[in-house]
């Protein structure tokens, strides 16, 4: 069953190409293309922030842009 999703993409972020790059959290679990998305479920976003919390991971700084 799947359930709602965030898509976090590089080229959608306000964020983009500043200091918050260097300690992304998208950036910090994958090595991965820049050019690629990152999907993750309800529930890994749960588990995530789960993380964040317990500062196992930094935090999630994606900022979509407008329009």
């Amino acid at each position: 069953m799947s359930g709602p999703t965030i898509t976090i993409d590089c080229d959608q972020c306000t964020l983009q190409h500043t200091s918050a790059c260097d300690d992304c959290l998208v950036s910090f679990l994958l090595e991965r293309d820049p050019a690629d998305a990152v999907v993750i479920d309800a529930a890994e976003a749960r588990a995530v922030r789960l993380l964040e919390r317990a500062g196992l991971v930094p935090n999630l700084r994606f900022d979509a842009k407008a329009g």
